[in-house]
This record gives structure tokens, sequence and C-alpha cells, in this order.
């Protein structure tokens, strides 16, 4: 049966089926499991994969999505790096010791890895046909198709430039920064809180730990106090190197990418040296307002997952997570919904309570962090919190015995220190709906990358 035909079969009255729009790793996420549970599915793509994307490192509670999608025989044969732990280097370039994920787990789970984001992807969407999903891809989903409130469908561009119509029971917006119904039902909320922006590069021969530490993910405070670097140890003896700082500094008044990243890698002591005897092997990358979510996860007939709902900060690496977290927990209750025939908003979206809860908790730790929270400093005042912590570092978001944190770090506040605003009360104050983050990609953007 051709392609075509599986789409006409699945989209008829007769046997509806779920649209996916997006092939990053929410999409491919929700369409394998969805797959699994004998629902069909089209994921339309619109570019042909392998393509770029930024977010190379996983954390370990990606490994209990990555079991479920049969993943994780692909993962320990590939080259990705295996990542074991964070560091923290301060201001002043001292090094805190490397938080060890299996100290506190000692599971397989506390491996992960370092990944190219385009072979990771490819890997995901592979995975995805091999489970049955009708990929399309090079075909772009132009609009959403509704009756009233409910979603019905989608337009799609197809290759050779002609539209057609796809009716589906279930729209899944995977669709990644673009979100596409969140912009057409303007459900961004932009975080007033967290309002940065980053500017990368990909260095080959910079300095790497070896052994066990070769993989780990260091966090290098600016001098300044008020930004950071990621250092990302990637295969093929490349490290992603990347800066986040508020949006004003990063940006604004400033000539180029290259020169801001230059002067910021030069009040970094700690970064300068790392990449001394390397080499630049691609441009400068930007991103800028990456800090939103959408003000729900579902309607009648359709849900968001991954990018297409929200993003947080990439100061923990938690991207990835919450784009198969979010395409986990979707696809189960799509898929109880589909026996139960009930597709109406709370049933798609009865995931996304403690879903919210859990990247409160993820963007309470990011907060404290760029308020000047010392992991160092917090964990000898109450080393029987180490764990805890480290429970947040790993991903661990989405269970009430992390919360036993907060007040003993709250004790630690000068006296004239506010608790870090919740997203609620940030939802009821700014509401900037009329744009979206944009990523700024070199030209002489290498091949591998």
């Amino acid at each position: 049966m051709s392609p075509s035909d599986q789409i006409k079969q699945q989209s008829s009255p007769d046997i509806p089926g779920v649209v996916v729009i997006g092939g990053g790793p929410a999409g491919s996420t929700v369409s394998t499991l969805l797959a699994q549970q004998g629902i069909p599915v089209v994921l339309f793509e619109r570019e042909k994969f392998p393509r770029f994307h930024i977010g190379e490192s996983l954390i370990p509670e990606t490994y209990w999505v990555l079991k479920r999608l049969n993943m994780l025989p692909k993962m320990k044969d590939s080259q990705f790096i295996k990542k074991h732990s964070v560091q923290f280097v301060n201001s002043r370039g001292k090094e805190s010791a490397p938080f060890y994920f299996s100290d506190n787990k000692p599971h397989e789970c506390s491996q992960t890895w370092q990944v190219v984001r385009s072979e990771f992807d490819e890997m995901m969407l592979n995975n995805a046909r091999e489970h049955g999903v009708c990929v399309q891809e090079n075909t772009r989903v132009m609009d959403i198709l509704f009756e009233k409130s409910r979603a019905v469908g989608v337009t799609v561009r197809n290759k050779d430039g002609s539209l057609r119509k796809v009716p589906a029971r279930v729209v899944i917006d995977a669709s990644g920064q673009n979100g596409l119904i969140s912009n057409r039902l303007r459900l961004r909320v932009w975080d007033p809180v967290l309002n940065k922006g980053a500017i990368w590069s990909y260095w080959e021969n910079a300095y790497r730990d070896s052994g066990r530490d070769e993989g780990t993910t260091v966090v290098l405070q600016t001098s300044d106090k008020k930004g950071w670097f990621w250092y990302i140890p990637q295969h093929d003896n490349v490290v992603s190197v990347g800066v986040v700082k508020p949006f004003e500094q990063i940006f604004k008044n400033k000539t180029s990418f290259e020169q801001t990243y230059a002067e910021e890698v030069e009040h970094c002591p700690a970064v300068k040296e790392r990449i001394r005897s390397a080499s630049r092997v691609t441009g400068y990358f930007a991103t800028k307002d990456f800090s939103y979510r959408a003000k729900t996860v579902a309607g009648d007939g359709w849900v968001l997952i991954g990018d297409a709902w929200g993003f947080l900060d990439p100061l923990y690496s938690s991207g990835v997570l919450l784009a198969l977290k979010s395409g986990e927990l979707a696809a189960d209750a799509i898929a109880e919904g589909f026996r139960k025939n009930d597709t109406s908003v709370s049933q798609l979206g009865s995931w996304g309570p403690a879903f919210n809860k859990g990247v409160d908790r993820m963007r309470r730790l990011v907060c404290e962090y760029y308020d000047g929270f010392s992991f160092g400093r917090f964990v000898k005042k109450h080393p029987e919190l180490t764990g805890t912590v480290t429970d947040l570092l790993i991903g661990d978001l989405f269970d009430d015995k992390v919360d036993k944190v907060w007040a003993p770090l709250e004790s630690l506040y000068p006296p004239d220190k506010k608790p870090i605003p919740s997203w609620d009360a940030n939802i009821k104050t700014e509401q900037k709906t009329d744009k979206s983050p944009e990523l700024i990609v070199p030209s002489n953007l290498s091949r591998r990358i």
C-alpha cells in the first residue's frame, strides 16, 4: 500500500486516526507510543532528516521513555559520548566536584548521552517508522482544520506543491517553536523572569576530561555572574560551547554575534583556557526569547507537546526530557481517550497539571541559579539533601518527594529576598503572544552538525 493510500485509510471515517505535526523527539515519541497501542498515526515533517537542531545534552530521566520506545539498544550501539555527571564552575573559576548521577541512583539509567541532534532525531524518526508510523517528510502542515473549537484535521502542502486536507480524530502539534496551534489560538505566554538569549558555536580539539568524566556537562558562570556558558563534549572530537545571558546584555547594541561571543569568552577565563588550542568548525548560532509556555496543553481534538507547548531554559538540559515526557504522557491520554471514545479537552489534557507542576520545579531551580544559588554552599549546609538536588538535576521532576528541598533553600535567603514568583503569577501579569523565538543559523554550517 502506498503512503497516500495509508493516509486515506487511516483518515477514513471507519478508521479515525491521529495526525502528528513535526518529527522531532516529541513527535517521534508520541507517534511511536500510539502506534505501539494500535492507533493509526500519520506524521508530517516539513524538512528532510537529518537536519540541525540545538539541545545536545540528555539527562538521565530520559532513560525511561527511551526504554518504552525500544530506543535503548540503538543508543547503546551509537557513537554518542556517555554522560555520567554535571559540573559547575563559578565566576572565579572554582570547580565543583562533579555531581555523579549514579551516586544517588545506582542503576544504568544514571548513565545518559551527549548527542548530536541531527543524528539522534533521525534515529528517533526512523524508530517511529519501524513501529508502523506513516512518516511523510518534506510535507508541510499549512493550517489546522477546525469545526467550531474542535480540531478535525490539517491542510498539508505536498512535495509537488499541491495542497490536500487530511482529516483526523486528534491533531498533535509537535511543530517545535513554530507552534502552529499556539500561534493561531494565541496561547503562548512569555516568561518575564527568564528573558534570556544564547549564542553558541562548535569547536574541534577543545579540552575534555578523560574516562568517566569525558562526557561531563560543564556549566561555567560568567565573570559578571549574570550568565553562564555550556560546555558539552560530543563525538568526533567536537565540543558545543554556548553563552546564555539576559536578552538586553547579549543582543542590544551589539555589532555581531561573533564579537559578542568573543567578548564573553574573553571575560570567562575558564572557557577561554578550555578552547585555547581548539579550532572553530562552524559559524555562530543564536536564539532569542526562548522561555515560554502555552496556557494549556490541549483542547477538543488537539494536543500540544514539546517545544510547541513550551521551552524552559537550556541551563539543566531539560529540553529533550520535556519533549519525550510530554509525548509519553500525551500518548497515554490519547490512547485512553480512543478506548473511551472521548477526545475532549478534559481527556486529552488530563496529564497537563502534573506535567506543569514538574516543569515548575525545574523552572524554580533555574531561577534560583540565576538569582545566585550555589549548589556547593547548599549541600555543604544541608548534606542530607544532596540526593534530592541530584534527583532534580537528573530530571526526576514529577514526584512530590523533591519538594522537601525548597524550605531549606529559602532558609538561606537574605532577609530582603522574596521567593521566586510562580508561573501562575507570571501568567496573570505578562502575556506576550505576538512573536515566536528566533533561531539564527550560520550559512557555513558544517555537514556533520
